[in-house]
């Protein structure tokens, strides 16, 4: 894949710093006009193209990277967004932010449009579905690109991937599910099929399999009301299952209402993990237990490691996948 020439490669060639080329693009009468030769030359010897539809968005001294987040509403991944954000701006870029709402369609018009103001990378949260052209407009593009916590289903391998180790959380919960008198097993919510529904599934597999207990899968909607929902069909119609593993807490704030609302007590009748560790999970009622993510603290590790790419040439490669805790509170 061919980079792209960017204001820091020009910056580097000429010996200068990135806010000078700035100035220089700006034909600000501050810089001196051997400086501005130089520049202009390292410009010429580059082949790096102004975007002044770019540069109006960045500003004077910041690179613009792209964001692209599957779901904003969902607290997790406005999380891993503002840390992203976060950690780009204290290395002087600033950050433009697409929500494409799980729709295709709106994900590939985001990626579009960002490639046309300029954006020097892409840090893209995939939504599922699609025919791809979205990630083949990034590709030849020649610019950093990483997809985070989900992998596109069309290039899973042509972009870096970056997540967390959501096998080892599903089966460390499943375990203590196993071990604390689970009789039979259920997974709430998630994309059937998807690749991170079946990570995020795969220990209640493995554990029921080992033990010979049933796992009965709900498959739906990543919300509230889909876990709501789900609940009441659980207590109503399947007496015999009494732990579960969710999606993510979302799911599982969802199904704490419908098991209040069926007269179901966690901790005691069911046992309930979600999946994340939203602030919301321990600010629930009964506190929920759940598999921490920490997003923030992975969306500043992926936006270093983009930044790196961009500034230095270090590919990130295959990363390893960040290491996940079981949290326990009252509804396990």
């Amino acid at each position: 894949m061919i980079k792209r020439p960017t204001i820091i490669d020009v910056a580097k060639l000429a010996g200068v710093s990135k806010s000078t080329v700035s100035l220089v693009l700006q034909n600000s009468p501050s810089v001196k006009r051997e400086t501005r030769e130089k520049v202009q030359k390292a410009m010429r010897e580059t082949g790096y193209v102004y975007n002044r539809g770019a540069a109006n968005l960045r500003g004077a001294n910041a690179g613009l990277i792209g964001l692209v987040i599957n779901n904003l509403r969902n607290p997790y991944y406005t999380e891993l967004g503002v840390s992203a954000q976060m950690a780009l701006s204290q290395r002087g870029y600033a950050a433009v932010v697409g929500n494409s709402n799980e729709d295709p369609q709106i994900q590939a018009n985001v990626i579009e449009s960002m490639l046309e103001h300029g954006v020097d990378a892409l840090l893209i949260a995939p939504s599922y579905g699609g025919d791809g052209s979205d990630f083949e407009a990034v590709l030849k593009a020649g610019l950093p690109a990483m997809q985070v916590l989900r992998q596109s289903e069309t290039h899973g391998d042509s972009i870096p991937f970056c997540s967390m180790d959501y096998r080892g959380g599903s089966l460390e919960a499943a375990q203590y599910l196993a071990a604390n008198n689970a009789r039979e097993l259920a997974f709430v919510g998630g994309i059937k099929d998807a690749s991170i529904t079946i990570e995020r599934c795969s220990g209640l597999v493995t554990v029921a399999a080992q033990q010979g207990l049933p796992l009965h899968n709900f498959y739906g909607d990543t919300s509230r009301r889909f876990g709501y929902e789900t609940a009441l069909k659980l207590a109503r119609e399947y007496p015999n299952v009494n732990a579960a593993v969710a999606f993510n807490d979302l799911v599982a704030i969802g199904m704490i209402a419908g098991f209040a609302e069926a007269g179901v007590t966690l901790g005691s009748d069911f046992r309930l993990i979600g999946f994340d560790d939203i602030e919301e999970a321990a600010q629930s009622f009964p506190r929920l237990s759940t598999v921490r993510c920490d997003v923030n603290a992975f969306g500043k590790w992926t936006a270093g490691l983009l930044l790196d790419w961009l500034e230095k040439g270090v590919h990130p490669g295959t990363p390893e996948r960040k290491p996940v805790e079981l949290i326990l509170r009252a509804t396990a």
